[in-house]
């Protein structure tokens, strides 16, 4: 296979920004991810994938809850801020407000769609670097109107 050609089919793929958070205990965990997709009607299933090395993995494996948080267009930054290892401090998670959702993960206070989830599957087996989750929708929540961030709208280039 050529690689470039691998490299720049897979970066085609449509991904949107996303960051999740999870909460095992006093173990917390957040990341920008971009490898999501819905699976399911009935019941709501999306399916996530996490790096095996991260701490939102660690801790949905013990929790099974996570908050998936969908960027509005406008908030590059507030992605950049998940790139890093997760700190929780005084109520702030990389700088950011957050609460505890009905799950007991956190939800960013500054985002406007988030989707509270139980997880029903792991699979960590699997080679590659990530994990894949499956996880049930619970509740879902719209506080405004937003136009979803996608790859192309960023420098960043995640895949291939």
């Amino acid at each position: 296979m050529d690689p470039k050609a691998k490299q720049k089919a897979l970066r085609l793929l449509t991904n949107g920004i996303y960051v999740i958070t999870s909460r095992s205990d006093k173990c917390y965990g957040a990341a920008t991810v971009t490898w999501v997709s819905q699976a399911s009607f009935k019941p709501p299933l999306l399916m996530v994938a996490l790096r095996k090395d991260g701490s939102v993995l660690q801790c949905l494996v013990q929790s099974l809850t996570a908050v998936l948080h969908v960027l509005d267009s406008g908030q590059r930054d507030l992605a950049q801020k998940f790139f890093a290892a997760t700190e929780e401090s005084n109520g702030m998670l990389n700088g950011e407000p957050y609460r505890v959702g009905k799950n007991g993960a956190p939800v960013l206070d500054r985002l406007g769609v988030y989707l509270e989830c139980k997880a029903i599957e792991i699979v960590q087996q699997q080679p590659g670097d990530h994990s894949v989750a499956i996880l049930e929708v619970q509740d879902a929540v719209v506080r405004r109107d937003i136009k979803p961030l996608t790859v192309p709208e960023t420098p960043w280039q995640y895949g291939g």
